[in-house]
């Protein structure tokens, strides 16, 4: 099962490469960026619950990127590790819309949970500067107790609008059920207020406030927690 998604994710790549037609020759490093987030949540199943993040971010030709990431935290009284990596593709220039794919890992290891959850999510972003949209199908494979993997398809979605995005001001709503890190159930999402105060082309000091619901989908929705997640960009 692992195999295959990896030798989709290969295939992905490949077929990135070859949709722009370049060679290796004609590959430049247009941006990158390296970043890392501190992250507490409290909910109404496990009470308090947090993580370490980082990641780094790689952008070619202005048309290619390559995402990847890990985060290390607890969940009550376990232990949390979360993966990702992504590719991202621009076939139009001067257009920010983007086909991705992204792999995210959630393991949960130890007696007291003992799950391990794969996702892989292809979907179609539009970012623009003050406003976007996102959408796709997760398919999940979750194990639990060393039990045959179970696998769940769901929509995934996300969007965002900027009411402030200055040279060094950036405030925001955005709605979604996933983000690199954490792919929700269709019914389990949030809305965030997003803060980024920009010191200069390089440092970006982040700040976000999610208010998470849940059970939507059977017309019982509920507010199920809260999230802070505040960190620093630097791009180079």
């Amino acid at each position: 099962m692992i195999g295959n998604m990896k030798k989709i994710g290969i295939f992905m790549v490949v077929l990135c490469i070859c949709a722009g037609n370049i060679s290796a020759q004609d590959i430049q490093i247009t941006q990158k960026e390296a970043g890392a987030d501190l992250r507490f949540e409290s909910n109404r199943s496990l009470d308090y619950s947090g993580d370490i993040s980082v990641f780094g971010d790689i952008e070619l030709n202005s048309q290619f990127g390559l995402k990847s990431g890990l985060a290390l935290g607890w969940v009550d009284a376990g232990f949390d590790i979360v993966l990702f990596g992504s590719v991202r593709y621009a076939p139009f220039a001067g257009l920010p819309l983007n086909a991705n794919i992204l792999y995210n890992y959630n393991g949960l290891p130890g007696p007291l949970f003992n799950s391990h959850t794969h996702s892989l999510l292809p979907y179609i972003s539009y970012n623009a500067r003050m406003a976007g949209i996102a959408a796709g199908i997760n398919c999940r494979f979750t194990s639990y107790f060393g039990e045959p993997a179970i696998f769940e398809s769901m929509l995934s979605f996300s969007g965002y609008v900027n009411f402030i995005n200055t040279d060094t001001l950036l405030f925001g709503l955005s709605v979604a059920n996933f983000n690199d890190f954490d792919i929700r159930n269709m019914g389990s999402y949030y809305a965030s207020l997003n803060l980024a105060i920009r010191l200069n082309d390089q440092w970006t000091f982040t700040n976000g406030l999610e208010f998470k619901q849940a059970g939507s989908i059977g017309l019982s929705s509920t507010f199920y927690g809260f999230t802070y997640r505040g960190g620093v960009r630097f791009t180079w």
